[in-house]
């Protein structure tokens, strides 16, 4: 795979961390974050969260970030609804910084912002990072390409996701 053609998305990121049978499933078009109320939570969070911050949506294929700002350099902003699965937006925002600096666009940092727990994570990005968002997206592409999905995992935050029923149901 040529990483200069990056193609997931960062939520699909995130599911590989949280997990990769969730990331098949999403992949593969088999969604169910239109009907869970936990999703449906998180989307109203954000729409009400930093309105006065956000301007005009970037939404650069396959990449949706929240909102930029400007200071220290090129900032990304993810807003989340709990810092629940906290390495998961870590490894998020990291991915948005990698993709970004492929394009010519150089970030300094990313933060990740938690309003309900009233909770800022500042999140760096360095050499190392690099070779980690190279591995994983090499690791995601094998975890896509199987004919059938992995293993349910049984964690206990499965219960809060989107396709519980459709694991455990």
């Amino acid at each position: 795979m040529d990483l200069r053609e990056l193609k997931f998305r960062g939520t699909q990121v995130a599911y590989y961390v949280v997990c990769q049978r969730k990331l098949w499933l999403f992949t593969k078009g088999i969604s169910f974050e239109k009907e869970s109320e936990y999703v449906q939570l998180g989307k109203l969070l954000d729409e009400i969260s930093f309105s006065r911050e956000k301007g005009e949506e970037f939404a650069y294929e396959p990449v949706s970030i929240d909102f930029f700002s400007t200071g220290e350099g090129l900032v990304v902003h993810e807003i989340k609804h709990s810092s629940a699965l906290e390495q998961a937006h870590i490894l998020q925002v990291k991915y948005y910084i990698y993709y970004l600096k492929t394009k010519g666009i150089k970030v300094s940092h990313g933060i990740i912002h938690y309003p309900k727990q009233k909770k800022l994570l500042k999140v760096e990005f360095d050499e190392k990072d690099e070779e980690l968002i190279n591995e994983v997206v090499r690791k995601m592409d094998e975890v896509v390409r199987k004919e059938i999905p992995p293993k349910v995992i049984n964690k206990p935050y499965c219960k809060k996701c989107a396709y519980w029923e459709y694991c455990y149901g």
